[in-house]
């Protein structure tokens, strides 16, 4: 697959609170890095995105009594998984991994700090409607396909790729430079999700300058 200078690298989430030691570290999730690396060169566009909730987070089970990480409750927008803080708004774990080194990155897009909305999607919050402004900057800048890598492949990285569809982009997800949570089933539930969308998912050697 030749990357096009209409394409851009969306690097989701490489964050320390998503790698092994942080508070929701995704299994080998710093093995991304590598294959983000080697093909972050032949990309003329790349952005990065950045978990930035604040510690009073709906989406964290510690701000619901008696509720635990990983279970469920409704909100206003419909399910949602409760998770273990992370990514809290000026932190370590918020920071980006110390061996992520993209200085060609041209935006890094924050996502999740909207208390009461949780955001896996670099397009829009959970409830499906609140957009995060990626969608009007892409266009605007004239990108046109979506290739995207990080944390984790299925959901952050998931939930955009089906976005990007939704909103009538070409998403192509790079399979070697992703890890996943792979909770309950997620990661067969979202490949299947993939293949009626036409989310195309190859690995990084498949890429040609």
């Amino acid at each position: 697959m030749r990357v096009t200078p209409q394409d851009v690298l969306l690097a989701v989430d490489i964050q320390n609170d998503f790698c092994p030691g942080g508070a929701l570290g995704v299994a080998d999730g710093d093995a991304v890095i590598g294959p983000i690396h080697r093909i972050a060169g032949s990309f003329q566009h790349v952005i990065l995105t950045q978990d930035w909730h604040p510690s009073g987070h709906t989406s964290f089970a510690a701000n619901h009594p008696g509720k635990k990480p990983y279970e469920s409750i409704q909100l206003h927008y419909g399910e949602q998984t409760l998770w273990p803080m992370h990514c809290v708004q000026g932190t370590r774990g918020a920071e980006f991994h110390p061996a992520l080194y993209l200085p060609e990155a041209e935006l890094i897009l924050r996502k999740g700090f909207h208390s009461k909305i949780d955001s896996y999607s670099v397009f829009f919050e959970n409830d499906r409607t609140t957009p995060t402004g990626l969608a009007s900057y892409l266009r605007e800048r004239g990108l046109k396909r979506i290739l995207l890598a990080g944390l984790a492949y299925d959901y952050c990285v998931a939930y955009s790729a089906l976005d990007a569809r939704r909103l009538g982009l070409p998403v192509v997800i790079i399979r070697d430079a992703c890890r996943a949570i792979d909770l309950n089933g997620s990661v067969a539930r979202m490949e299947a999700e993939f293949e009626k969308a036409g989310v195309k998912v190859i690995v990084s050697s498949e890429l040609t300058a």
